[in-house]
């Protein structure tokens, strides 16, 4: 088989249905970028929870009598707590935070909010204690002892509040799954109209090639990599526009302070190789159904 035909006639295939290969080609691409964004926020999803839970805490909010008359947690009601606490094999450890500690990390917090920093003072604010646990999954058992107890106002736990955070990304990666799916089927449907069109443009010399002898695989060939190479030249373009969205939009949200940032390694690898093998997998098999269904030569 000689590699210069099949090279010229795949050429020949997408040159002549031109419209349709580039609707096919933009297609694909869409449809794997928006896979690749599905991969990337599992890939951010993981490394938030890996980088929250190692900090996420159990805080325990005083009552107003110890607030008001307990700077350093060292009258009876807040220090037996502490050290109830400090005894706990399932606590790390235990950081008393006063009034007037709250009131500052509130000022920082809301800093860009003078509004709501004049209508709250110092007093509003409860004494802590921070708990740090040794496994965050297990914070029902400090809710349920503590919960109730004297000088205790309020327990809250950080890692619910985190769990709510990551469903709504998690809906948003789902999102992106589905919107990939129906994209990739519209691209499977315009790659088999693209291979049939162009098996019809070309039936009568594909009909002289049987005459002579050549067979089957050979003259299916290059329908078959026609669809190969629209997929491959999609790949790029949809891990072109991943890298594009990254550093005009996506390079300003994930900061790292909040966020975890994205590099551009991680949008090379392992996510271009993944749609890459992705677009030439199905590519491929669409072409060869589409022959053997649609195609008789």
């Amino acid at each position: 088989m000689r590699a210069s035909f099949v090279f010229s006639e795949v050429v020949t295939g997408l040159r002549r249905n031109v419209t349709m290969t580039i609707a096919m080609i933009l297609t694909t691409a869409v449809s794997l970028a928006m896979l690749g964004g599905g991969l990337l926020a599992v890939r951010t999803i993981d490394k938030m929870k890996a980088n929250f839970l190692a900090e996420v805490e159990v805080s325990i909010s005083l009552v107003d009598q110890v607030s008001a008359n307990d700077k350093n947690c060292s009258q009876q009601l807040c220090g037996s707590l502490r050290q109830s606490l400090q005894n706990n094999p399932g606590v790390e450890s235990v950081v008393y935070e006063n009034r007037d500690q709250a009131y500052q990390r509130f000022q920082k917090i809301f800093a860009s909010q003078p509004e709501l920093l004049e209508l709250t003072g110092p007093e509003a604010l409860p004494a802590s204690l921070q708990v740090k646990l040794k496994d965050p999954d297990r914070s029902d058992a400090i809710i349920k002892q503590y919960t109730g107890q004297p000088g205790v106002r309020k327990v809250d736990d950080q890692k619910k509040f985190l769990d709510r955070v990551f469903n709504v990304f998690n809906g948003v990666r789902n999102i992106a799954f589905v919107m990939a799916l129906i994209m990739a089927v519209a691209a499977l449907l315009l790659i088999a109209n693209t291979i049939q069109v162009s098996a019809f443009t070309r039936r009568t010399e594909v009909g002289i090639m049987r005459l002579v002898g050549a067979t089957r695989w050979y003259t299916q060939l290059p329908f078959l990599l026609e669809a190969v190479v629209a997929g491959v030249v999609g790949a790029v373009l949809g891990t072109v526009f991943l890298l594009l969205t990254k550093l005009s939009f996506l390079d300003s949200v994930f900061t790292g302070e909040v966020f975890p940032q994205i590099t551009t390694l991680e949008v090379l690898f392992p996510v271009a190789p993944i749609l890459l093998a992705v677009s030439v997998v199905i590519s491929a098999i669409t072409g060869y159904v589409t022959l053997r269904l649609y195609v008789r030569h």
